[in-house]
């Protein structure tokens, strides 16, 4: 019988998914599988934690790896710490931020939003404003909106809310390892990212922090967690202390695999990474406009993993994507939402920001344009 998996092809992922992973993250993968409760994997385990607390930024006591991709970073921020009738402001201005207003609607949250136009950012003067007529406990915003290419003033809505009672909840899904992420300097009291994206590992964990003040509030609630798997005082008795407590299988091999992505992440060095996502950016941006090509986002507020190029009139997006698949073997992502058909999504994320990559996507984009 015929594996089907043979006929897996070898793709250039430039699109807002999943980026293009390093041999030894895959080579990580293939490990021998140890046991959850194995003394050597809870080294591997503190290790990861470790790796995190410097990416991130942070010193929180509470971070570590959800089992589930970004998505489930997302719930479990919103499930530990909102209860019934908790007041929520959401700040939305793509696909992401309307999926934190699902997931706190939900659990009954009262939610409000302020709302902006997609692929422009997030205005911190309408947040004081908002933030200045009435509580909440909780204010969330996405740091690099992945639906429109978009980074949020994430250091400005924090001065914000610094001293204030509100949780500050940042999803870092797409910016955690491609821009900075000042956990603590910026005040976040929870953050959760996804393996995916510019941290160039496969799909599968949920990279979170939850500062004192967040998890005092976890500890504090009228009502159970309403979701076990992702219930973090629970997770915690896994991931801490000498005596850890079973909570559920992890999946041993993904955290090998983020434990090599950071790795790889920690020996370039933060500033170089950051670095090497801005330079192929530029270069990206300028072979784009040679083409004739426009981006969607203004320059100050641009994401350097994430691309939102325009389409030009009279050419379906739909076909041009389809041929680079098919011919060459790159994948990049259409528009969502109101921009459906309008731009394209182009991602230097972690080990796809190189070089070579940029030319080779341009290349068969002048091709494609031109038939």
């Amino acid at each position: 019988m015929k594996n089907i998996l043979d006929g897996i092809e070898d793709v250039l992922l430039m699109g807002p998914g999943p980026s293009c992973v390093p041999p030894s993250v895959y080579e990580a993968l293939s490990r021998k599988t140890l046991g959850h409760m194995d003394t050597y994997f809870i080294q591997i385990m503190d290790e990861i934690k470790i790796q995190l607390l410097h990416i991130m930024k942070t010193e929180n006591y509470l971070t570590l790896p959800i089992s589930g991709t970004g998505s489930a970073g997302m719930e479990a921020s919103f499930v530990n710490l909102i209860e019934k009738d908790d007041s929520v402001l959401i700040l939305i201005n793509g696909v992401f931020g309307e999926r934190m207003r699902d997931v706190a609607s939900r659990l009954g949250a009262k939610v409000d939003s302020v709302e902006f136009e997609w692929g422009t950012p997030v205005d911190p003067e309408k947040v004081r404003e908002k933030v200045s007529k009435g509580a909440y406990k909780m204010v969330a915003m996405i740091h690099a909106e992945t639906s429109t290419g978009v980074r949020n003033p994430a250091e400005e809505v924090a001065d914000i809310l610094r001293n204030g009672e509100s949780i500050y909840l940042l999803d870092a899904v797409t910016s955690l390892g491609g821009i900075e992420v000042a956990t603590d300097a910026w005040g976040v009291d929870v953050l959760y990212s996804g393996t995916q994206k510019c941290l160039s590992c496969p799909p599968g964990l949920a990279p979170a922090s939850f500062s004192k003040k967040a998890l005092a509030v976890i500890l504090n609630r009228k009502t159970k967690v309403p979701n076990w798997y992702l219930d973090m005082s629970l997770l915690s008795k896994y991931w801490e202390g000498r005596s850890r407590v079973y909570h559920h299988t992890a999946p041993i091999n993904m955290n090998y695999a983020l434990y090599q992505a950071l790795y790889l992440i920690m020996e370039e060095g933060l500033e170089n990474v950051f670095r090497r996502h801005l330079e192929n950016h530029n270069k990206l941006v300028e072979g784009l406009e040679g083409l004739g090509l426009k981006m969607l986002v203004k320059p100050g507020h641009r994401l350097p993993m994430l691309n939102s190029v325009l389409v030009p009139e009279g050419v379906r997006e739909d076909e041009v994507r389809a041929k680079l698949r098919t011919r060459y073997k790159i994948e990049i992502g259409g528009g969502l939402g109101p921009l459906a058909g309008k731009i394209w999504r182009i991602g230097l994320m972690g080990h796809t920001a190189r070089a070579e990559n940029v030319q080779r996507v341009l290349t068969a984009l002048r091709e494609t344009l031109r038939k």
